[in-house]
């Protein structure tokens, strides 16, 4: 997740960039282009490695650990998605996992309390939601809005599954001021924007930051049937659209992306383009998952799109460019359950399949917050109905 927020350092205007988990800082209103990418979002800390043997593991089975790991489960606390190896804070990101996890697998409890602390802790006067949480206290109170998307989308799915109004009024109220406050219209229609800052720089005349992996097609679809909002749909096409233009270029994604006035879509390394490596990497890796589990196919064929870059790569690295040749060889879950998806979306249940043993085994030799959620959210959307209608591993 990325989002930026105006500051004032000795006199002059900066921004403060966080992309995965890394805070950069810049003169002059842009973020500078010296951060590192991490063996993992949050780099610096050390997950434990278990050596015993993984355990094979369904998706609800990796779902209910994941909580079980990661979410307070008594006291003042409960119900927070705790980032432990990443200093033990708390993203808004993290509390829109653990929701749409809660509502995957089920647990109907859990649900209720990650929702209550999220609304106590991190709820802004806007309604949108405050990113990071630390100490007691909100430490950066912009959102981002690919947390907020999936708070939203759980909401609305934890009120048909709970059977529960107030849920699906919540996400449903979300799910507007997010339309009003975090999307822009552009030459290829209607896109979600990554955070209030994004759209004071771009305005309406652009140009505006993207990031690929933020669109949710599959997310669009259950607020437009939940709010009978037409921007949900517009987000839908423009999304579409835009990605399409990427995959034009590109083997791969990028993280970033700037979209021009023009229409015309660039690679960017960091949310505002400044010096720094173009590639496909923690961000990015979200992007075929995001469209694989839409039941539209020219969704299902954009994730397909990626897999042939993905190819041939055991083990295979998180950070590539976007011809697809490795960065260094950092492995995350997320790696194996984006190539996953891409594979099932092409028709290769087989080596679908496959990719899923894999991160869920790398999951649980080498557990971290980032890696792990994405172990659990990748097999819920590919292997079962629990979020969504057009699951492409479902029966596999």
């Amino acid at each position: 997740m990325a989002k930026t927020r105006a500051m004032i350092a000795g006199g002059v205007a900066a921004a403060v960039v966080v992309t995965a988990g890394i805070a950069v800082v810049a003169v002059g209103g842009l973020p500078s282009s010296h951060s590192a990418s991490p063996a993992a979002p949050g780099a610096g800390s050390t997950p434990t490695t278990n050596s015993s043997a993984p355990a094979a593991r369904t998706a609800t089975q990796i779902g209910t650990a994941f909580l079980a790991d990661y979410v307070q489960q008594t006291g003042s606390e409960k119900g927070r998605v705790i980032r432990r190896d990443q200093g033990s804070d708390t993203v808004s990101e993290g509390q829109g996992y653990g929701l749409l996890i809660a509502a995957g697998t089920g647990d109907q409890k859990t649900f209720q309390s990650i929702w209550s602390w999220t609304k106590k802790h991190l709820q802004r006067p806007d309604g949108l939601m405050a990113w990071d949480w630390k100490g007691g206290k909100v430490i950066d109170d912009q959102p981002a809005s690919d947390a907020d998307l999936d708070i939203a989308r759980a909401l609305v799915l934890g009120g048909q599954k709970f059977d529960d109004a107030a849920y699906t009024t919540a996400g449903t109220t979300l799910a507007g001021h997010i339309a009003d406050d975090l999307t822009v219209q552009t030459p290829d229609g209607r896109v979600l924007l990554p955070g209030l800052w994004a759209k004071a720089s771009g305005g309406t005349a652009g140009p505006w930051s993207y990031d690929p992996s933020y669109a949710s097609p599959a997310t669009f679809e259950q607020l437009a049937k939940a709010t009978k909002d037409p921007r949900w749909q517009q987000l839908l096409t423009g999304s579409r659209a835009v990605t399409a233009k990427i995959l034009q270029s590109t083997a791969l994604p990028s993280d970033w992306a700037q979209i021009k006035a023009d229409g015309s879509v660039v690679p960017l390394p960091n949310a505002t383009g400044t010096a720094g490596t173009v590639m496909y990497g923690y961000d990015a890796g979200r992007v075929a998952l995001r469209y694989s589990e839409s039941c539209a196919a020219p969704d299902v064929a954009l994730a397909a799109k990626i897999a042939p870059a993905l190819a041939g790569k055991n083990p295979l690295p998180m950070e590539l460019d976007l011809g697809g040749t490795p960065l260094n060889q950092d492995q995350s879950p997320l790696g194996y359950v984006a190539r996953a998806a891409a594979r099932a979306s092409d028709g290769d249940s087989t080596g679908a399949t496959r990719d899923l043993a894999s991160a869920d085994k790398l999951a649980q030799s080498t557990p971290t917050y980032y890696g792990s959620a994405w172990d659990a959210l990748g097999a819920l959307q590919l292997e079962t109905n629990s979020l969504g209608d057009c699951s492409p591993l479902k029966g596999h």
